[in-house]
């Protein structure tokens, strides 16, 4: 009988350790325990399948390239040499930004930061676009002053007058949006009250959701929950499961719900989305090169029912932006709607003519592959969330306003309210860390003190007590060149701050021809570079969102298919 009773205790444990190493989906690999029990514990989205694609925004699966100019360098710019380079997969704008919806961005602001109080007025106006950039010395364009921007017949145009810093606050606001939306679509706060519950005070940020929640809207978000359970997104919109537990109210990372920031892609990823390659795929290598984004080495379309129209909008030749009466080349004189030309084999539009685009990156004429070849991005500034006295992260309120004159004069509001309060990394964050040393590296390696030639140099130490913005792509001018009683020679060293350079750590990158342009800018390769605070007629934005997760939306298969 004790035999027995032995025997039935082995069997029991035996599969007692079979159920928990197999483990079901609801258990715990690491401790057995039950994961989303309705008694409490550790609470996780297990259905999790896959990351909802934003709206406007369409895949692209990242992969090798080669970044750079693979054509002869005819402008002898010798800025852009061919490195290999890794891109993660990303989401990109289908289109540029529209007119239309970056109206919709400037009504938010003037509903929710009344114009009519004198603090607030700057957060419009510092939102606008300069519509003067159309104005001409010896061309007449003042209707478009005027109209361009608001007027319905160029609602589906790219929006332009927009500088990098105006473009990366869109940004941010699209993405608090987006997922101020899904918040409500999943029942965690009631219908509508993305309307009825927003105002200079309570206003929705997805960073302060993400790290305090209880904050938002004002710090009644507890009020305004939804009636129902909130749902767990899996991940296919429209598609949940109730949530049966009763802690964890809200959609922190761990639920998987909120979406990632939209942001203004990388020069890297801007180039790989527009080139798109993946067209031009046999089996796991590309077919020869590309010059622009559609196959071919001309502008114009080969294609039978097409042929002859050209693919883009940029400028013909001289004096010619378009062709003739009754017969326009491409259908426009100045920018033209969006989607009006077919996409590459991406799924994006305008990614050559039109106008062209911000990218994040700071300008410099060298890509430091040496350095790294993998989504590689010059401009990194890191920071960290300021922490009051009470250990939590600060929520900057509508009475906290910190407004920035930029050198043009145009004053703009850095932060909302309602967004969390940042600072600079510093020696907490850094100390011992192989892999950066400091919050702002946007002159790593070719701009800072080690990048100069006189680094290291013990004659060169009062040259290193300049600021580092002005010792590199400085032209410095000497006041005077004197000879002591020696005979030597005494120089004296330029501490000022003028500057005989555009390459500095606020001048960004632009990609892409416009409508101004000649082919030759309609190469993805093609680069360019402008201070970060001017706006143009001719240079628009689009957005991206980094991919979490797998690299493709497909499930694995044979490798052996042909491109498209």
């Amino acid at each position: 009988m004790i035999i027995k009773h032995r025997i039935y205790n082995h069997f029991y444990a035996v599969l007692a350790l079979l159920v928990i190493s197999c483990g079901g989906k609801d258990m715990s690999r690491g401790t057995g325990w039950d994961i989303n029990s309705k008694k409490g514990g550790f609470q996780y989205n297990l259905d999790f399948e896959e990351q909802e694609t934003g709206p406007g925004l369409v895949f692209i699966e990242g992969g090798t390239f080669t970044k750079g100019q693979v054509q002869d360098d005819v402008m002898h710019d010798w800025n852009n040499s061919p490195s290999q380079q890794h891109v993660m997969s990303f989401y990109i704008d289908e289109t540029e930004v529209t007119n239309l919806m970056y109206m919709e961005y400037l009504d938010w602001l003037e509903t929710v930061f009344p114009q009519s109080e004198p603090r607030y007025r700057d957060v419009y106006k510092g939102a606008l676009p300069d519509t003067l950039v159309w104005r001409d010395r010896l061309g007449y364009l003042e209707e478009l002053t005027t109209n361009y921007l608001r007027h319905p017949a160029y609602a589906q145009y790219p929006v332009v007058g927009v500088n990098w810093i105006q473009a990366v606050q869109y940004a941010e606001w699209r993405t608090d949006r987006v997922n101020e939306f899904i918040l409500e679509r999943e029942s965690y706060v009631k219908k509508g009250v993305r309307y009825d519950g927003v105002g200079p005070n309570a206003t929705f940020s997805t960073q302060a959701y993400m790290t305090r929640p209880e904050v938002s809207y004002g710090g009644k978000i507890d009020s305004l929950d939804g009636d129902d359970t909130p749902l767990i997104n899996s991940g296919k919109r429209g598609t949940a499961k109730k949530d049966t537990a009763t802690v964890n109210v809200y959609a922190g990372v761990e639920k998987g719900v909120l979406l990632p920031s939209y942001r203004l892609p990388t020069e890297a990823e801007w180039e790989y989305a527009a080139i798109a390659l993946v067209g031009d795929r046999e089996y796991n290598n590309y077919r020869g090169k590309k010059k622009y984004p559609w196959s071919g080495e001309y502008t114009r379309s080969e294609d039978r029912k097409m042929e002859g129209d050209q693919l883009a909008n940029f400028k013909l030749s001289k004096g010619d932006y378009g062709g003739i009466a009754g017969w326009s080349d491409d259908g426009a004189d100045i920018t033209i709607q969006v989607k009006s030309y077919p996409p590459n084999d991406f799924g994006v539009y305008d990614m050559a003519g039109n106008v062209s685009e911000w990218v994040a990156d700071v300008y410099r004429p060298i890509i430091d592959d040496e350095y790294t070849d993998f989504n590689y991005f010059r401009g990194n500034v890191f920071l960290k969330n300021v922490i009051t006295e009470d250990g939590k992260a600060k929520v900057i309120s509508a009475d906290e306003l910190v407004y920035d004159t930029l050198p043009n004069g145009r004053v703009y509001l850095k932060r909302l309210p309602g967004q969390l309060d940042q600072m600079a990394i510093d020696e907490e964050e850094t100390f011992l860390r192989g892999n950066f040393s400091e919050s702002d590296n946007r002159n790593f390696r070719d701009g800072d003190v080690e990048s100069t030639r006189k680094f290291g140099q013990g004659e060169a130490e009062e040259e290193m007590k300049r600021a580092e913005s002005t010792i590199m792509y400085d032209a410095p001018n000497y006041a005077k060149v004197s000879v002591d009683e020696e005979g030597e020679i005494i120089r004296e060293i330029d501490k000022s701050t003028k500057r005989t350079s555009l390459v500095t750590d606020e001048v960004r990158v632009y990609k892409g021809g416009s409508w101004k342009d000649r082919a030759y800018w309609l190469d993805p390769a093609q680069r360019r570079y402008l201070p970060q605070y001017i706006a143009t007629d001719h240079i628009g934005f689009r957005l991206a969102m980094s991919r979490l997760g797998s690299k493709s939306k497909k499930k694995k298969s044979a490798r052996h298919k042909r491109g498209r």
